[in-house]
């Protein structure tokens, strides 16, 4: 479970590593329960992470970055900045989770910069979901993505600015009532 968890770490990575500039390609979205008024959240308790692997190669080695404790050092850093403290599971107004998904087998259609006609071709994918449920009613009351291309060879500095790029663009979108 450690290995895989390592792969998908890695893959996590890659994904946020970018093509051209260094986020031009992470697309970030939000939304929130229009119901839900999110100044009254003061607390909050982490919930967990959840990854899932589309690898059938095992293309990816393990990186030398602990990416869920970046990820959830940003998750807490930006909730911290909204007045929201971290606090004991029995004790917060909100639940906090995170979820990485990758697809190393994903296709898409690419321009060939030769014949600059559109092939269809293997362009792995990733995504990053935050989010915030009502701890009394167990309700999803925010949810934040980010989505980019994996791609290889990052450097940590590279990868810690993406990831914080596409967690802040995230809490961006966080209504503040």
């Amino acid at each position: 479970m450690k290995k895989y968890f390592s792969v998908l770490m890695a893959a996590l990575l890659l994904l946020l590593t970018g093509c051209a500039s260094v986020t031009s390609d992470i697309k970030v979205d939000a939304a929130a329960d229009p119901k839900a008024r999110l100044s009254g959240y003061k607390t909050y308790a982490w919930l967990g992470a959840m990854k899932l692997l589309n690898d059938p190669e095992h293309v990816w080695e393990a990186p030398k970055i602990d990416v869920a404790g970046d990820i959830k050092y940003l998750i807490d850093r930006n909730l911290r900045k909204r007045g929201i403290m971290l606090s004991k599971p029995e004790d917060a107004d909100l639940d906090v989770a995170f979820f990485v998904g990758v697809d190393m087998e994903a296709m898409k259609l690419k321009t060939d910069p030769k014949t600059r006609k559109q092939l269809l071709q293997n362009v792995p994918e990733g995504a990053l979901v935050v989010v915030l449920i009502d701890a009394e009613t167990g309700y999803v009351i925010w949810v934040g993505k980010a989505t980019a291309e994996i791609q290889e060879n990052a450097s940590p500095e590279l990868v810690r600015e993406r990831l914080d790029y596409a967690i802040t663009e995230m809490f961006r979108k966080l209504p503040k009532d």
